[in-house]
């Protein structure tokens, strides 16, 4: 879906406010594919800062179906993406521009748009919980459902040349 904007960017301190439905069913990054389980409409605030130079303020509500980073349990995470980027038109050169440009025809691809602002703001880590444990190494049971009794012992790979000199003298 595009915003055509060539009536904002002709008029000096012109101001348009508009609303968009996010038509984006999925967000796939190199992270992985994530549905979109619930968005609100993306809400615009174009507004004209000079000759060829727009300013995009609005923001968007987005829950996603994801997994912790941890146990891998099914969490949905919400996004409150909230923007305020400046735009140029196309052929104009700006450096306070986000570096964001419009098409030739002043129009902006608000899908496009929207996968950026996501891209910036996703989160480093999923989690279930502040305090989640995670899955055993060894046998894979979630430990925040209880302890498996697995030996989780890692040694230090730095004694590991020690480790082999008592098991080279151990008697059988």
């Amino acid at each position: 879906m595009f915003a055509y904007l060539s009536d904002v960017l002709t008029s000096e301190g012109r101001q348009r406010t508009e609303e968009f439905p996010l038509e984006m069913t999925c967000f796939e990054s190199r992270m992985g594919s994530f549905a979109i389980s619930g968005s609100s409409p993306v809400s615009f605030v174009f507004t004209n800062v000079g000759p060829g130079k727009l300013r995009i303020q609005g923001g968007v509500r987005l829950t996603f179906q994801t997994s912790c980073d941890r146990c891998l349990r099914d969490v949905p995470t919400v996004l409150d993406l909230h923007f305020d980027r400046t735009a140029v038109a196309f052929g104009t050169e700006d450096e306070d521009a986000d570096g964001l440009e419009l098409t030739e025809e002043g129009q902006l691809d608000v899908e496009t748009f929207v996968h950026s602002e996501i891209l910036e703001n996703w989160p480093a880590k999923i989690l279930c919980r502040e305090d989640c444990r995670g899955i055993c190494p060894v046998c894979g049971r979630d430990l925040n459902e209880g302890e498996c009794g697995c030996d989780r012992f890692v040694p230090d790979p730095r004694m590991a040349v020690i480790q082999d000199i008592f098991n080279k003298n151990k008697e059988v």
